[in-house]
């Protein structure tokens, strides 16, 4: 094992309870306006340059970040403070830089966490490291929303068969294997939290 490895394995251990309650500034680039827009436009289902919004059009766009259940704290605390402030200057500066810049550290925190998580899998665990060594903030989003669920996986998959490999399983149990083993990462994801208790049960 790297000692970098090493070393952010045990820092995740020992701050990932900190970063989540304090979200605390990381080395991410700033995204770049063109970004940010494209952003926006995704979240906010605008196509209207950010620039060109009216207070209105700003308004949803952020209600919409929001609304979003992805949202992490930082984006939802900032998005808030926006709405609040609710100067024409404020909204468009979140949504220009403020929201992109958000987005990334509540998204190096998501990876930390994962991190953390003693159930992540080898593959998980190797791209997560890979992304916090040299991952852009696009490519970490990109990761999360794509990338985790098909890392998550192949690590489940790996945990599937290593059920049929045991020396006692029941015939009930080996069934249930085999029949989730080639299903969607989702079946596989609750077979291995639930659905394998009720066959045993």
């Amino acid at each position: 094992m790297r000692p970098t490895r090493v070393a952010l394995s045990a820092a995740a251990a020992v701050l990932a309870p900190a970063l989540l309650l304090s979200a605390p500034a990381f080395a991410a680039g700033p995204a770049s306006p063109s970004a940010a827009v494209t952003a926006v436009q995704e979240d906010g289902g605008s196509d209207i340059p950010v620039d060109e919004m009216s207070d209105d059009d700003l308004r949803i766009a952020i209600l919409r970040i929001l609304a979003d259940e992805d949202s992490g704290k930082r984006v939802v605390r900032e998005a808030n403070e926006a709405l609040d402030n609710g100067t024409t200057e404020a909204m468009r500066a979140f949504l220009k830089t403020g929201y992109p810049l958000a987005q990334a550290e509540d998204d190096q925190v998501a990876l930390f966490r994962i991190l953390a998580d003693p159930d992540s899998g080898k593959r998980v665990t190797k791209e997560v490291t890979a992304l916090l060594e040299t991952g852009t903030a696009p490519e970490i989003r990109q990761w999360l929303e794509t990338g985790y669920r098909l890392a998550q996986a192949e690590d489940d998959q790996v945990a599937l068969f290593r059920i049929l490999a045991r020396p006692d399983l029941g015939d009930a149990m080996r069934a249930a294997v085999i029949e989730v083993i080639d299903g969607t990462p989702e079946e596989m994801r609750y077979f291995l939290e639930y659905g394998q208790y009720e066959v045993d049960a």
